[in-house]
């Protein structure tokens, strides 16, 4: 009998990209999804897709438990600004934000909403588990490479993007020049990156980065081929992730744009 595993989908194409590696290792992939967030294609590569609206866990653990699923894992992101419009919680979710004492940091409710899950039995999975190979590898990818000026942006950024991190407001920064143009806040990457370009003629710096004490069951800093087209709208030079602690997509097609485009992709490994 195949091995069962859930799966709580956020948007993204991580979802997909996770529950073709685990049918390939053998697994039975049962998925929640959520309203106006999973790709509806994910029905395609699981056995069955529940889509709930955010914030209904007992719906959720139900679906779980008729499945008889013992381990999950929770992948893709949630688009913040539209969730707030969706988010329908029930008796579970209401007490599970109550005991959060006012604090509403992404990490501490991540942690906790895991925290209610193990309570009924199930053990949450990181979400890299299966694809280490997605995982940044230390080194500079491209042909060009970073000029002394950028190199003390790269500087700069990793600082201020791990004391972001730390004070959990989000992983990316982007710099120009000495200055932080942008912080990651509820808006996402890509729309900073826009931000931060749009204060700069070019040459901006991007990092991201894990924050200093990283769950890696959820949260994982990821970057893209969408992201380096972002960059180059927003005349940004230089991408910085986190080497071993970043998950990368579609990296030969990033790699392709960026020399393409003239920009750097780095990843690199430091001291918090």
């Amino acid at each position: 009998m195949n091995k069962r595993i859930g799966l709580i989908a956020g948007s993204g194409s991580f979802p997909i990209i996770f529950s073709k590696k685990a049918a390939d290792r053998g697994f039975s992939i049962y998925a929640i999804g959520y309203h106006n967030e999973t790709e509806p294609l994910l029905s395609d590569y699981v056995e069955s897709l529940e889509v709930i609206h955010i914030g209904q866990i007992k719906r959720l653990i139900k679906f779980f438990k008729k499945n008889r699923i013992k381990e999950a894992v929770m992948i893709g992101a949630i688009k913040k600004p539209g969730a707030i419009l969706d988010i329908r919680p029930d008796m579970k979710a209401i007490s599970l934000i109550a005991n959060m004492r006012h604090s509403t940091h992404d990490d501490k409710i991540l942690r906790a909403f895991a925290k209610v899950l193990e309570d009924e039995g199930f053990r949450i999975r990181s979400s890299t588990f299966l694809l280490p190979e997605l995982l940044a590898e230390e080194g500079c990818w491209t042909k060009r490479k970073p000029t002394n000026a950028e190199l003390s942006d790269i500087e700069l950024g990793w600082k201020m993007a791990k004391e972001i991190g730390r004070l959990d407001i989000g992983q990316c920064v982007v710099v120009c020049n000495g200055t932080v143009m942008a912080v990651e806040a509820i808006d996402g990457t890509d729309s900073t990156i826009r931000r931060g370009g749009g204060f700069c003629k070019g040459n901006s710096v991007v990092v991201k980065v894990c924050k200093p004490i990283q769950d890696f069951r959820f949260d994982v800093p990821a970057v893209g081929a969408q992201t380096i087209r972002s960059m180059h709208e927003s005349g940004a030079t230089v991408l910085v992730v986190e080497a071993g602690r970043s998950l990368v997509f579609d990296k030969e097609e990033m790699i392709r744009l960026a020399n393409q485009w003239g920009i750097i992709i780095m990843a690199m490994e430091k001291e918090a």
